[in-house]
């Protein structure tokens, strides 16, 4: 496929609501239409203490595969001003980001947070044992996206960048272009490309990988190790791990934005309401009563 430019990227990746609702192991989040946000879910680190939180424009959920018992709870989110807040476990000092500024997207992986700047570069705190934060060179990033050991980048012209943990092949994302989205689950990325295809590399042994047939995707969203593909009528696709019932999303109608934690999926209405599927475990998929998310997002 050739280059899409820049502002056909530009356009396809804001046509979607995207990061105003968020998917961690335990935890939701969602993003008010006021700029203040809600969360439910496991509360052990004090990652659903956002209250208090004001302007916020974007949030993100830490999620790691279910077999880990420590590190995935953490809360980030992006505020009007480009500065960032954080709550939760920070051990690795993922959540040490109050001095950053001009960031206009957030990512949460597993133990660490990656910011992308307003002029393309990114930056990361936390746990870098695979080298997941090793982002420092970075430049022309428009998208950014975290996995357990592995981060992902969306260039300007439709490229991708990896680092951190390749064990699965899940960093082989540099032969893929007129990408407009990409995703990172446990051991598997994702990406969408500019004609509402998808593409997966990665850890594949429960099909979360199955995405090749997929048509007509405006968003997509990777879990542990299950991907969510959200279409342009409104209707989600979905593969890979479900015995928590978290890929059950084919009768739901009206989405316009997902995301997918550990083993739950989460699905954004558009008349500002959510619903869930998935383990419920810790009230994670407890949102019937939530009106008034954003619509529009970062």
């Amino acid at each position: 496929m050739d280059y899409i430019s820049p502002k056909e990227a530009a356009l396809k990746v804001k046509r979607w609501p995207k990061d105003t609702i968020a998917a961690g192991r335990r935890h939701t989040v969602g993003l008010k239409s006021d700029g203040t946000v809600t969360a439910v879910g496991d509360n052990k680190y004090g990652q659903c203490n956002v209250s208090g939180w004001l302007d916020i424009v974007a949030v993100a959920a830490s999620n790691v595969h279910m077999a880990t018992n420590t590190g995935n709870a953490h809360t980030i989110g992006l505020k009007s001003d480009g500065s960032v807040a954080a709550v939760g476990w920070n051990k690795h000092n993922q959540c040490d980001v109050k001095d950053w500024r001009d960031i206009v997207a957030v990512a949460a992986g597993w133990r660490r947070t990656i910011g992308l700047k307003s002029d393309g570069t990114v930056t990361a705190v936390g746990r870098n044992n695979d080298g997941e934060c090793n982002v420092s060179g970075w430049s022309d990033i428009v998208a950014v996206a975290a996995g357990d050991w592995h981060t992902i980048g969306l260039k300007l012209d439709g490229r991708v960048t990896a680092v951190g943990n390749n064990r699965y092949r899940q960093c082989n994302v540099s032969d893929w272009r007129g990408i407009v989205a990409v995703a990172a689950g446990y051991l598997h990325t994702v990406g969408l490309k500019s004609d509402g295809t998808a593409v997966a590399v990665g850890h594949n042994k429960v099909g979360q990988c199955d995405v090749s047939d997929w048509r007509d995707i405006v968003a997509i969203t990777a879990g542990s190790n299950h991907t969510i593909g959200l279409k342009s009528d409104g209707t989600l696709s979905a593969v890979g791990w479900n015995k928590y019932g978290q890929c059950k999303v084919s009768d739901w109608r009206d989405i316009v934005a997902v995301a997918a934690g550990c083993a739950h999926t989460i699905g954004l209405k558009s008349d500002g309401s959510v619903v869930a599927a998935g383990d419920n475990e810790y009230g994670q998929c407890d949102v019937s009563g939530w009106h008034g998310i954003e619509l529009l997002g970062n």
